[in-house]
């Protein structure tokens, strides 16, 4: 006897209503990703961040002087560039940016530089001040 023999007999299916187009045929076979995110993970982990760099004693003396001459002269508005450190918000480290443009006024509670663009930057990140505003009252001597 037969295994078949119950069904041998019964009508075939319409090919033509169950046939699947390419593109749904190749979508089963398409890769599983089961590690939904991971990418984003491995390109983060090796995106590279700067160390905070430690100010020598003279830097900082330099860095204090300026800030001073600034307080001194701020209704000029002094047009200064600096480099100042930014922390990263995902990681530990971050970057070092370099900023130009007219000084409003020296928050002292705050401790942040205010600029007339409303740009603040704080006076503990700040690596280096520099402009044609120090250039024959304060040397300019690098980190």
């Amino acid at each position: 006897m037969n295994d078949y023999n119950d069904i041998i007999n019964l009508p075939a299916h319409d090919i033509k209503k169950h046939h699947l187009s390419l593109y749904d045929r190749a979508a089963q076979f398409a890769p599983f990703a089961a590690l939904t995110g991971f990418g984003a993970v491995i390109n983060e982990t090796s995106r590279l961040t700067d160390s905070k760099p430690e100010l020598s004693e003279d830097t900082v003396r330099l860095l204090n002087e300026r800030i001073h001459l600034l307080r001194e002269s701020i209704k000029l508005k002094p047009e200064i560039e600096l480099l100042y450190f930014v922390p990263d918000k995902k990681k530990s480290g971050g970057s070092i940016q370099k900023f130009q443009g007219k000084l409003r006024r020296i928050d002292e509670f705050n401790r942040e530089l205010i600029f007339v663009n409303k740009t603040q930057i704080a006076i503990d990140d700040v690596i280096f001040i520099q402009g044609d505003f120090f250039k024959d009252i304060a040397p300019d001597t690098a980190v």
